[in-house]
């Protein structure tokens, strides 16, 4: 079978859905898939193309999976035209490029109007297309906004039409199909659901108390980290607002923020000369997996209103560690849902900095409810969040769709 994965995000970023491209890239390859990738110059999530990545075009091979990048626009600010027309820039291009006859094209949205173009492009030449659906745009303009607008009603019919002109979807929850399917219109036999798994490796040993003092945190500290992305949708004004309550309150809670994004400048600004906030600059794989692991707790923020938009991809990271998750988020939401179905933390009131750090605190004072929760986001991820699993049922699901190819 030939594959081939057209998506604006591949390694080497660090976070959001490249990782996932990039693993199911080299587990297909692995499996004896034939597989070329088209994608774009790294750029995420410090919104500014990579060093070393010139010119319109350029050819690598990565563990095995020959990857062509191709140059689009990136905005300085990720707003809502700049990211258009990065889509559409690279989508065009796209359109424009050899494919090499694959039997099968994996389209990735983010970005969904890149991959209009390709499913737009596989369609005229009768190859099966499936989309792989990692965050809901209708969902997230509405969610984001906080009410309901004409342009989120027009990006609902805009994300319908693309999702149903894809031979197959998958979608990384279960909630997503129930979206897809009730809100979108899409066909249900069309929508397979493909959880995501952890793409960080957590399996070397370490000195914990040795990592935590390079990493600057004393003894009595309790970390609650929170490592990703830093962007709109996480609200993270709400965990600088409570490093400002547990530092007024006395408490030992030092509240970590570990990553890039386009609201970082911003985040320093509000937090500045807080005591119990730090920010740390984006790790190595290796470094990044013993931060996490370095911790005491680790955090996943949303802004008040968020629910169905995104499944935030750190979860899968988080459960694997062993260690507790605090969750800001609407009761409901579908990371809620993902927390309880884990069992593996506790919920607190999104914008709310005082039920945060409370949450917080009932986790340091109960060190055994702490230890049950991590023990059992371990095991929810080795039953649930397997890369082995999952890269099999993408595996199958792609000769699925390529077998319709040759029924005609």
């Amino acid at each position: 079978m030939k594959t081939l994965i057209v998506g604006l995000n591949y390694a080497p970023e660090p976070s959001g859905n490249a990782p996932y491209t990039t693993k199911l890239a080299q587990g297909l390859a692995a499996r004896g898939v034939t597989v070329n990738v088209l994608t774009g110059y790294p750029h995420y999530p410090q919104w500014k193309i990579v060093d070393g990545y010139k010119g319109l075009s350029m050819e690598e091979n990565l563990e095995a999976v020959p990857v062509k990048r191709l140059r689009s626009t990136v905005p300085r600010r990720p707003n809502g035209i700049g990211r258009f027309i990065m889509e559409v820039t690279f989508g065009a291009r796209t359109v424009l490029e050899r494919w090499h006859r694959p039997d099968v094209v994996l389209v990735v949205s983010p970005a969904l109007f890149s991959a209009a173009f390709a499913i737009l492009r596989a369609r005229i030449f009768r190859v099966p297309v499936g989309i792989w659906v990692q965050d809901l745009y209708s969902k997230g303009m509405e969610e984001t906004s906080g009410v309901p607008s004409p342009l989120a009603s027009v990006m609902k019919r805009i994300e319908s039409a693309i999702l149903k002109a894809a031979d197959g979807v998958s979608v990384i929850h279960e909630r997503f199909r129930d979206h897809l399917v009730d809100e979108l219109g899409v066909p249900a036999d069309r929508v397979r659901v493909i959880r995501n798994w952890t793409h960080v490796r957590h399996h070397h040993s370490f000195d914990r108390s040795a990592a935590r003092d390079r990493l600057g945190w004393a003894p009595t500290d309790f970390v609650a980290l929170h490592a990703g992305n830093m962007g709109v949708k996480q609200g993270l004004e709400n965990l600088v607002a409570a490093a400002g309550v547990a530092e007024r309150g006395g408490s030992d809670v030092r509240f970590v923020l570990l990553g890039n994004g386009n609201q970082r400048r911003f985040l320093e600004s509000e937090g500045h000369g807080v005591d119990r906030l730090q920010f740390l600059e984006p790790l190595p794989d290796r470094a990044y997996s013993e931060a996490l692991r370095s911790a005491d707790v680790l955090i996943v923020n949303e802004r008040p209103g968020v629910r169905e938009m995104s499944v935030p991809s750190k979860l899968t990271s988080y459960f694997v560690t062993g260690l507790p998750v605090v969750a800001a988020t609407e009761a409901g939401s579908a990371t809620s849902h993902e927390l309880s179905a884990a069992g593996a933390g506790v919920r607190a009131e999104p914008g709310t900095p005082e039920d945060l750090v409370a949450a917080i605190e009932l986790l340091r004072e109960d060190p055994g409810s702490a230890r049950e929760f991590g023990a059992a986001g371990q095991q929810y991820s080795e039953k649930v969040l397997s890369e082995k699993v999952a890269v099999d049922n993408y595996a199958a699901w792609l000769s699925d769709l390529a077998s319709r190819k040759r029924s005609h």
